[in-house]
């Protein structure tokens, strides 16, 4: 490999300028190229001097040379561009989800075994204080038995982000808010706490009936495999702005909290032997303008991609991580799919 790793970056929206910009301003990366089907001007992507695709199909044929294909396309088509990037012997960098199904899955970690290629999933709030706090917490044995766990994700999406020619609220490409919003927080659940087993679930769509074709809320309820309970409450229909996305632990040696918009801030600790820790109060999300998403630490997804690649580094986030999300989000929407079969209808 030469000594700057090549990057293209499929798919041009909100966060694949974020993947641009991070990608062009690092030193030891290049971006050769970005894949659209939207031209440049629409895109607002004037600034960046690098051939202009309109799919991946005609950027594949080309005779750049590339090493990473970021892929920050609509959920349900990052399985298949995932596949084609991987036969064609390049890496991908996938946003989240990694795909909608758990057939989608298999294909990937297929092709990645034929190809002997990389997959970085994008699950960035791994890398937030916090949450690498609570981590290192946990994993320590700090909190003892774990009794009670929950998060919460609590959000607004309004009319504007499901504006009829987007591929937000369909089924096909969105997928729903554990997908598309939530994601990133069951990825840190698992993480943290590891799978979960005897799910039951509840769903209602209560302000998008006209605009999306699945729930804007649910309640989740489970088991641990390692031990204790634990609960998930989500909505996208919380007035105006997000609110909370949140985990709170119930354990023997202590109850813990770390909490704000974007599970930034750790609102309670007491624990056993422990000091309350301190974090810069500092919101670190992504700003799209109209609305915000999770935390923005992008930054060292490139990073650890980069040593990954450059040093034979570990890859901080495996396949293996991101299918297992996939896994856990189908197993949730399996409840969906029942409820519509039986009549009750939530859209």
């Amino acid at each position: 490999m030469s000594e700057l790793v090549k990057f293209a970056i499929l798919g041009c929206g909100h966060i694949g300028k974020r993947h641009a910009e991070l990608v062009q301003k690092h030193p030891k990366s290049e971006l050769v190229a970005i894949i659209d089907p939207i031209d440049k001007i629409s895109l607002q992507i004037a600034d960046f001097a690098v051939p202009h695709f309109k799919n991946l199909d005609d950027f594949l044929s080309s005779a750049i040379e590339v090493d990473v294909i970021n892929i920050c396309t609509p959920n349900g088509l990052h399985a298949s561009q995932a596949v084609k990037c991987l036969m064609e012997g390049k890496n991908v960098i996938v946003e989240k989800p990694i795909a909608l199904t758990t057939i989608e899955t298999e294909a990937i970690k297929t092709a990645t075994e034929n190809s002997g290629k990389h997959v970085f999933p994008v699950v960035q709030n791994r890398y937030s204080p916090t949450v690498m706090w609570l981590k290192d917490i946990v994993s320590k044995g700090l909190l003892g038995e774990i009794f009670m766990v929950q998060l919460n994700c609590f959000w607004n999406r309004d009319d504007y982000y499901y504006t009829k020619e987007s591929w937000h609220g369909t089924l096909l490409l969105d997928g729903g808010p554990l997908y598309t919003q939530f994601s990133h927080f069951i990825d840190v659940l698992y993480w943290i706490f590891g799978d979960i087993a005897n799910l039951k679930a509840k769903f209602a769509n209560f302000n998008h009936q006209h605009s999306t074709e699945f729930e804007d809320s649910g309640i989740v309820s489970f088991d641990f495999v390692n031990g204790g309970i634990g609960s998930i409450n989500y909505s996208t229909s919380i007035y105006q702005s997000n609110f909370e996305s949140s985990i709170t632990v119930i354990a023997e040696n202590g109850t813990v909290k770390i909490g704000g918009q974007y599970m930034n801030c750790v609102e309670y600790s007491h624990v056993k032997g422990t000091e309350q820790p301190v974090f810069p109060d500092e919101l670190l999300m992504n700003n799209y303008g109209a609305y915000k998403g999770s935390a923005s630490n992008h930054q060292s997804v490139i990073e650890n991609v980069l040593d990954v690649l450059q040093n034979d580094g570990v890859a901080d986030v495996s396949l293996e991580d991101g299918i297992k999300v996939v896994e856990m989000i189908t197993r949730i929407y399996e409840f969906r799919k029942s409820n519509i079969q039986k009549g009750k209808v939530l859209v």
